[in-house]
């Protein structure tokens, strides 16, 4: 058991070498409950412009399949629950599933992973006796196929599968579902594979009856007296997120399983709600997704796994308005289905926004309402100096003349004068942000470059392995010790886990 957990223990360090020298990346889910759902070329133009580089997806759509292949972004594709029992039943339903899904996609898709189900335990417990089954019928095809060193197979987990996280370093999993969580990790252990979790502070925070302040949720810094310690460890947990994440760790750890690596599959924050829902806001939305941002790609695990880095996919990508339950339900989305923000996604470890910030603009919301409108619109040529010349008659953004594309030309030059010092794209919740230029003629809203995307989701060019540093020298000398790096690691596995040690490998 010593030598199986020291193992374990060596498999996650490499892990992180592994990680830490490729870099800890944040990606994005993709739900479909969306009345206007845009084509599938628009949502990866939407991925492109935004540099999102990882995606998960809840099924397995042949539309967006084929819209992602040649695009470099590496996929999550999804078993749905309802096709959990089918395949779990047959090794053959799984073979069909993987040769139609994944197999006939690559190499042009970059498909890394099958999610299976998503928080069965919790939403589907029917199924969960033949999950295990599901998952090892779905890797045996991967086998082959020979696929299964470059796609991964896992199933997502809701927090509420460790009853109690905090302190972390006392969660378990509900022994309830002892036996399958078990069968599970042992799993993910013989395929190399990693642990699927879906973490919410927001629900951490609103479900915690103020045991928990809302800054510790949103990553904000604790003043000394009300820092949250783990009394046995004596770790510091400056978020709620890292402590969730560590609560898994410590629950698998629990079944004495070790080298099993977190990545997080869902976390985010809804950003509007009913009326009992007051901190699902703009402002705590942008506040988590950009702390989250910067919190993942600072390269670091939580305290138990500092060398871990926690990949995350942010929850979600466009709001799903057709999802049931309460209102926030609705409205956890980064972007609105027409491709325009509902607050700047920060994809960088600075507070630059992604892509060319000079293609990122303010506009009023279509259907706005119009008093709110007009009082916007007063405010930002008056309290907010806003240049509002080119919108007067004869000038030559008057036209056409509606309140909505004036108001949209006075928020937007409000915006690229003061977002830098702190200026929101709100105006009383009529304003959002969209990547998408709205000059129009000889109309050029601040911010417009000969480059810009008029009208359409045209992707940003993303920086690639061959970018040339600012100081001028190639990039592939920068590549160097990141291989070498990679070959050190890849060797000094090799040579602990050869049966004969290390001595293995000289001459005799």
């Amino acid at each position: 058991m010593m030598r199986e957990k020291w193992l374990g223990s060596l498999l996650l360090l490499v892990f992180g070498i592994f990680t830490r020298a490729l870099g800890a990346f944040v990606g994005i889910n993709i739900g479909t409950d969306v009345t206007n759902l845009p084509p599938a070329s628009d949502i990866v133009a939407i991925l492109r412009a935004n540099q999102i580089n990882h995606v998960r997806l809840y099924d397995a759509d042949s539309h967006m399949l084929r819209a992602l292949s040649n695009s470099g972004i590496e996929v999550i594709v999804g078993v749905t629950n309802e096709e959990i029992l089918g395949i779990g039943e047959s090794p053959s339903a799984a073979a069909d599933w993987i040769n139609k899904n994944v197999a006939a996609y690559l190499p042009s898709t970059n498909i890394t992973a099958v999610a299976v189900g998503s928080e069965v335990l919790s939403s589907v417990p029917n199924a969960a006796p033949v999950l295990v089954s599901a998952m090892n019928y779905l890797h045996k095809a991967l086998v082959a196929t020979n696929l299964n060193f470059q796609v991964k197979v896992s199933t997502p987990h809701h927090m509420d599968i460790i009853p109690r996280p905090f302190p972390p370093s006392t969660a378990t999993f509900d022994s309830s579902w002892n036996s399958t969580i078990y069968q599970l990790l042992q799993f993910l252990k013989n395929t190399n594979s990693y642990y699927m979790l879906n973490a919410y502070p927001y629900y951490g925070y609103t479900k915690g009856n103020g045991i928990f302040p809302l800054d510790y949720a949103l990553f904000r810094s604790l003043p000394s007296v009300k820092q949250i310690v783990d009394p046995n460890t004596l770790f510091h947990y400056n978020s709620m997120f890292d402590a969730m994440v560590d609560a898994a760790y410590y629950s698998i750890d629990a079944l004495n399983f070790s080298g099993i690596p977190i990545v997080v599959t869902e976390s985010g924050w809804p950003w509007f709600g009913g009326a009992k829902e007051p901190d699902a806001t703009v402002e705590n939305a942008e506040t988590f997704v950009d702390n989250l941002i910067k919190r993942v790609l600072n390269n670091s695990g939580p305290p138990s796994q500092l060398n871990i880095p926690i990949n995350t996919y942010i929850y979600e990508l466009f709001n799903e308005d057709k999802r049931p339950g309460p209102v926030s339900e609705k409205n956890w989305g980064v972007f609105y289905a027409n491709g325009s923000a509902v607050y700047p996604l920060r994809l960088g470890a600075s507070d630059q926004i992604t892509g060319n910030s000079s293609v990122v603009f303010c506009v009023a919301k279509p259907g706005a309402d119009s008093d709110k409108l007009q009082n916007g619109l007063n405010w930002a040529c008056g309290q907010g100096q806003a240049n509002c010349t080119a919108i007067q008659s004869g000038q030559s953004c008057y036209n056409p003349d509606t309140l909505e594309n004036h108001a949209s030309y006075a928020y937007n030059d409000y915006y690229q004068k003061k977002h830098a010092v702190g200026g929101t794209c709100d105006f009383d919740g009529t304003a959002t942000t969209t990547t998408i230029d709205p000059s129009n003629g000889s109309c050029k809203f601040t911010g417009s470059t000969s480059s810009s995307m008029s009208g359409g989701f045209t992707p940003a060019t993303a920086l690639g392995p061959t970018t040339t540093p600012l100081d001028g020298s190639s990039s592939s000398i920068l590549q160097v010790p990141k291989f070498l790096y990679l070959m050190s690691a890849t060797f000094l596995v090799l040579v602990l886990l050869c049966p004969g040690g290390p001595s293995s490998f000289l001459p005799s």
